[in-house]
């Protein structure tokens, strides 16, 4: 199964292209029976994102290598929406958000991890690229909403225009050592399209013999998580500043 991903500090070509390659070739000299490799949905439709295209090349790579392969074009996850809605908002800090209207499926990962088995399992699979999404798309404005609903309070939010991320790639782009940062900015194109990350699992549940009602609605996901960390600052007398106890 590969999951690894390049860091913010990483270039993207040498750990997301050159070292999957690397690995792919590998795998297939160890004679690897089944290589699962995560890719990201929609990544066909936006070739001038760097990271996107990628794993393109790497999806087309991986067909043409032999290997018997399962692709698994991925939405987004939830527990992204910790680091970067939830704990701020329990930290009174600040919420940045964008002013587009993109929509995300996010997934629980431990429900990614069980489809994933469930596709090394089956043969049906084999040769597949399948997209895994969960049950409903989000917009930025509702997963907040969520956290300040579960959390009991008011997130201080502060709205980036998705024009001045643009505008921060073309500057940043005029600079050798800045090209990494640019590359990353390169999703303000995506966000600029107002494009909904989801996609129909009704076909993909069959695939895998899995019962759809057996993954996590973000609502839920959210909620367990404010319940349980709340009791924890509650438990030791915290403050919901108090972010010791957030992992």
């Amino acid at each position: 199964v590969d999951a690894p991903t390049s860091r913010p500090e990483d270039p993207i070509t040498k750990v997301d292209w050159e070292e999957k390659v690397a690995l792919i070739q590998c795998a297939k000299a160890m004679g690897i029976q089944r290589y699962v490799f995560y890719s990201i949905h929609g990544c066909e439709r936006h070739p001038e994102v760097p990271l996107m295209n990628i794993k393109k090349c790497t999806e087309e790579y991986l067909e043409s290598s032999g290997l018997d392969y399962t692709v698994f074009r991925l939405c987004g996850f939830m527990q992204a929406i910790i680091q970067n809605y939830a704990v701020p908002i329990l930290e009174e800090k600040t919420v940045w958000g964008t002013d587009d209207q993109t929509r995300t499926a996010y997934m629980d990962t431990q429900d990614i991890a069980r489809l994933t088995m469930a596709a090394v399992r089956s043969e049906n699979c084999s040769g597949k690229t399948m997209t895994l999404a969960g049950p409903r798309a989000f917009t930025v404005p509702e997963v907040i909403a969520l956290c300040e609903r579960f959390a009991g309070a008011d997130a201080n939010v502060s709205k980036v225009p998705v024009s001045v991320l643009r505008l921060a790639r073309s500057v940043l782009n005029f600079f050798q050592w800045s090209g990494d940062a640019a590359d990353r900015l390169a999703f303000a194109e995506v966000l600029s399209a107002n494009e909904v990350f989801s996609a129909s699992m009704e076909e993909t549940y069959k695939l895998l013999g899995c019962d759809p009602s057996d993954t996590t609605l973000l609502e839920k996901y959210l909620q367990d998580y404010y319940t349980r960390i709340l009791k924890k600052l509650k438990d030791v007398g915290g403050q919901s500043r108090q972010g010791d106890f957030y992992l």
